[in-house]
Parts: C-alpha cells; sequence; structure tokens
C-alpha cells in the first residue's frame, strides 16, 4: 500500500470543539455532487449505452469490468456511461478516500467515535509483517492466538480431546449473535466441502429458549463443545443462552469440575470468560480493535477452523490479505473495492435507489445476504457525519437476499416489473465441485439470463411482434422496462482463499462508501438504546423490578406489557 500522502485531521475531530455549519459543507454541497446529480437526470438508457454499433458500446464490457486473482467484477450493467464514472473517481480522490484507507492500514484511530484503530487487516497479514498500535506490533500476537487455535484443532480432530465420559468430540455448538454468529455460520456453510472431520456444527444466537432447545435435542452432552463466542463476554443473549447450556450440561452429568471439557470462549474479555468457568487455556482472545462485523479471522473464526483445519483456514485468511493488497496499492480506476464502492454511490445518491438485492448463484453462499446485513447496514446505517452533523443524503441502502434461483420464484417479480428500481449483486461461481452433472450450467445461464433481463428489458414493440393481434391486449402486461442495474460478480472457485477475498471485498466497499459519505462505519451506536429498554422490561417480566415502570414507558408499550403478562400466568 502506498503511505499517507496527507496527515488525518479528521481522525481527531472529536478532540476539538464542533465546528460550525459554515467551517465545512457537506460533500453534497460540492460542485462535484450536482454535476452527478445533472448526469444521473440525464443518463441513456442501458440498451443506448450498449449500442453495438458505437465504439463505446463495443468496448463497454472491457472498460467496465476488473479483475483480480481469483475474482472478477463487472459493473457494464451498471446505468452509468464513462463520463460520470470519471466524476465519482474524483468525488473519491476529494474526499480522500486513498488517505483514510492508507490510515486505517497503519492503525491510526479511525474509528473516531471510540478512539480505536479498526485493524481486522492485521488479523490476516502474513507473519512477518509490523502493524503497530500505540507503538507495539500487533501482528505476533495475532500469530499466537491464531497457533493456539491450530493446537485445540490438532487435538479435536485427532480425539485427544475428549469429553466427561471421555468420549470423542462430535458436535460443535457457537454461541454468539451479530458478528459472532453470522460470520462463522456463513463460513462454515460456503466451506463445507473443504470439512476436514466428522464434526456437526451447531449456532445458537436467538433468546427465544426454542433455538437454543433445538440444538440440544441434536446433541449428547459428553460429545459436545461450546465455543462461548462474545467480544465483550457481556452480551445479553449470548450470556444467557450459555448460561443455560452450562445448566443442561450439569443436568446432564457432567460433573462442574469437568465442564472444562465443553466450555471454550473467543472474547476480548478474558476475566469475564473465567469468571464464567471457562479455563484460560481454553479462552481464546481477540482485541478491541476488531469490530464484532469484522471479527470472522480472529478467535471468532475458530469453529470455521474446527471445520475446514488450519492450513485451509490460513488460506482463507491469505485470500483477504490478498484483497487488502489489491485494494491498497491499485490505482482508483482499477481498483476492485473502490469501483464497487462507487457503484453504490452512484445508486443510492444519484439514481435514488434505496435497496440492493444480493443473489448469489451457490447454494453454499446462502448465508451471504444475512452476512452482508449486518456488515453493510450496521456500518453505514447513520444519519450523522462524524462530526455528528445531520446528513442530506442517504447512506446505506436496505439489503435482502437469497439464493439466486430462489429468488427467481419468489421475489425476482417485483425487481424486474415493479414501479421502484432496485440494483442487484449477481455473484457466479465459475467451477463446479458439487459432483451433480448437468446442474452447473443451467445455474450459470440463469444468473446471466436474469442479468440481461433487468439490463435491457423487453420492448412493447418487441413483445407485440411475437403474439398475434388478438392477444395484444397483454402486451403491456409482459413489457419490461429494463434499466435495472446489476453487478456481476465472477468467482473462480468457492475455496478458502476465494471466499476471503470476497468477503474482504465487501468490508473494503463498506469502507470506502463510508469514507465518500463522512461517516464511522466502525461503531454501533443505533443497537444501543433498545438493549437499555430491554434490559429494564426484562425485570419486570421477571417480576424483579416495581412498579414505576407504568410511568418510565409509552402508553402503548405499558399496555402490551399489561396483556403479555396477563396471558402469560
Amino acid at each position: 500500500m502506498s503511505s499517507p500522502r496527507l496527515k488525518v485531521p479528521w481522525a481527531n475531530r472529536l478532540k476539538t470543539p464542533p465546528r460550525t455549519e459554515a467551517d465545512k459543507p457537506l460533500i453534497s454541497a460540492h460542485p462535484l455532487w450536482r454535476s452527478l446529480q445533472q448526469r444521473a437526470s440525464k443518463m441513456p438508457a442501458l440498451r443506448e449505452l450498449f449500442d453495438r454499433k458505437s465504439e463505446s458500446g463495443v468496448q463497454r464490457f472491457e472498460q467496465m469490468s476488473v479483475r483480480t486473482d481469483g475474482l472478477l467484477l463487472d459493473y457494464s450493467k451498471q446505468h452509468i456511461d464513462q463520463a460520470a464514472l470519471t466524476e465519482l473517481l474524483q468525488l473519491a480522490q476529494l474526499c480522500a478516500v486513498e488517505q483514510k484507507r492508507d490510515a486505517m492500514f497503519l492503525g491510526r484511530p479511525v474509528n473516531v467515535t471510540e478512539q480505536r484503530p479498526a485493524l481486522h487487516t492485521a488479523l490476516r497479514a502474513p507473519a512477518q509483517a509490523a502493524i503497530q498500535v500505540q507503538g507495539e506490533n500487533v501482528v505476533p500476537a495475532v500469530q499466537s492466538v491464531l497457533q493456539r487455535m491450530a493446537d485445540l484443532c490438532t487435538q479435536i480432530h485427532s480425539e485427544q480431546w475428549q469429553g466427561f465420559r471421555a468420549r470423542a468430540i462430535r458436535h460443535v455448538v457457537n454461541i454468539g449473535i451479530g458478528g459472532s454468529d453470522l460470520g462463522p455460520r456463513m463460513a462454515v456453510q460456503a466451506l463445507q466441502p473443504y470439512a476436514q472431520s466428522a464434526l456437526q456444527f451447531h449456532f445458537v444466537s436467538n433468546v427465544d429458549g426454542w433455538h437454543l432447545a433445538d440444538v440440544l435435542r441434536q446433541v449428547e452432552a459428553d460429545q459436545t463443545l461450546f465455543i462461548i463466542a462474545s467480544k465483550t463476554f457481556t452480551t445479553q443473549e449470548t450470556m444467557m443462552n450459555a448460561h443455560s447450556a452450562r445448566a443442561w450440561m450439569l443436568a446432564q452429568g457432567c460433573p462442574e469440575a469437568e465442564l472444562h471439557k465443553h466450555f471454550v470462549a473467543a472474547s476480548t474479555n478474558v476475566t469475564a470468560a473465567q469468571v464464567f468457568g471457562i479455563a484460560a487455556e481454553n479462552v481464546f482472545p481477540f482485541w478491541d480493535w476488531v469490530g464484532g462485523r469484522y471479527s470472522l479471522w480472529s478467535a471468532i473464526g475458530l469453529s470455521l477452523m474446527l471445520s475446514i483445519g488450519p492450513e485451509n483456514f490460513r488460506q482463507f485468511l491469505a485470500g483477504a490479505h490478498a484483497m487488502d493488497r489489491h485494494f491498497g496499492s491499485a490505482p482508483l480506476e482499477r481498483n476492485l473495492p473502490v469501483l464497487f464502492a462507487l457503484m453504490g454511490i452512484w445508486n443510492t445518491n444519484f439514481l435514488a435507489r434505496h435497496a440492493q438485492s444480493i443473489a448469489p448463484y451457490d447454494q453454499r453462499l446462502a448465508g451471504f445476504p444475512a452476512y452482508l446485513q449486518q456488515l453493510e447496514m450496521e456500518s453505514n446505517g447513520k444519519r450523522v457525519s462524524i462530526e455528528g452533523r445531520t446528513l442530506d443524503y442517504a447512506t446505506c441502502p436496505v439489503l435482502f437476499g437469497e439464493p439466486g434461483t430462489n429468488g427467481q420464484h419468489a421475489y425476482f417479480q417485483l425487481l424486474h416489473q415493479g414501479p421502484q428500481v432496485i440494483p442487484v449483486d449477481f455473484i457466479a461461481v465459475a467451477q463446479d465441485d458439487s459432483g451433480v452433472n448437468g446442474h452447473h450450467p443451467t445455474l450459470m445461464a440463469n444468473c446471466l439470463a436474469q442479468s440481461q433481463a433487468f439490463a435491457f428489458g423487453k420492448t412493447i414493440e418487441e413483445v407485440l411482434a411475437e403474439m398475434p393481434p388478438e392477444r395484444a391486449a397483454l402486451a403491456p402486461h409482459r413489457t419490461f422496462t429494463g434499466n435495472r442495474p446489476s453487478n456481476t460478480l465472477v468467482l473462480d472457485k468457492l475455496d478458502p482463499a476465494g471466499l476471503g477475498a470476497l468477503i474482504a471485498l465487501y468490508e473494503h466497499k463498506v469502507f470506502v462508501q463510508a469514507a465518500i459519505w463522512d461517516i464511522n462505519p466502525f461503531d454501533q451506536w443505533g443497537v444501543e438504546l433498545g438493549k437499555t429498554l430491554a434490559a429494564e422490561l426484562g425485570q419486570q417480566f421477571s417480576g424483579a423490578g416495581d412498579e414505576s415502570y407504568s410511568h418510565t414507558h409509552d402508553a402503548s408499550t405499558v399496555g402490551l406489557f399489561k396483556h403479555l403478562q396477563a396471558l402469560r400466568k
């Protein structure tokens, strides 16, 4: 990566008095922003942009696709031309994307509201790297934890680690929520063909008792290892499930002195994990500069390492690191995360597209849309700038998705013919390793056909030319307007390195968009208010609170509380 060319005063804004409205206009006030708005209002249709009679149309795929090792992004079906793309790249420069990127890689406190670095990239750096946080190279500590995780895997896989009745571990239950659940759950499913053991994996996140109960019915206590995955080891849902799992183990006959054979933890709060009863050597730490939704690369990925083995896990880290290197060094006009992010900026802020569909054409990526919902919406779902100023432009769109062919028979109708235009990310995997002949060509044909249909649609003239005159009244119903933008991402192979690169691509996309929107993608204050209110109401539901709740909550909440309490009794 290049060295910083600027100091980063934006990282110290919270240490200085708030600026006035006149000090720093929002980026939306800049002439470049207004120029992009004008270009969006006059953008030709995608059919015209792809007109093969014009030189630009013939070259459009070559001009609007970029490849790194193992991954290609085709953004030529975005509703954009080269002039607008040029101005978007200028916008990225104006917003100091390169300088902010360099500051993140170097361990500067880019999480300004919490005065922390955001160094998930250090978790996948090679062992010989040197990355400083407060004067200390953090890489040796990262490598030490990775080695401890690998040692645990060896013990589990070789059956040296045994439960309280001297039986080998056969079930791994990951108890976490948010980034401590969505990432491991998604990755274990995506890389199941690389599983190296007979272990069965289960994930518990919901505080609803049925989630834990359903899993416990599938496992045998003396063959089960619980991973308590919690950054703070105080998360209400995780700790309630953890304590219930502990009580279940005791009820199943596990002596308290042997619980250490069935519980390990991934947490920054090593002391709290030990208080819970987990042996110190079974606590795998990470650091406060690792955000929850960026933590899959850390000890939070222990379930993934147990599934695919240490060497494949290191390949997973290496794939992400390769994307880090590309993001840190490629020029903006050939930088895959930057271009990917700019397409989102264009759709959200200049074409007013406020939703985004994720369509992976690989069943193993079924959990990827849910993973991205947290990564993007928790990171960039912000309404104020880094300085606390209210924004007058949209930030993160609403994400949703399903495996592509399932989506085609569900919500794609709205994407094709609904009045609102919703961009799509198509994700295809070129190499088929399913072992089932004949399916993959059909899968890929569907992926390409959908993006083509979204882009170009079908005019009423084309529809009328295909039907007899007596059926002409149906023509409006069978017309597709087109101009529905999409990206197509093609992975050479869905292997550990490929998945690592894909996730890192989306992480860096989020960062670039946050840099342009002037927001902090590494905090999540929006989840705190609900937690506080839930804790207060929880006491009332359990009977531990007093009657003052009727004075501290609104009439609707009080009425619902009383109704639920009456039914529960």
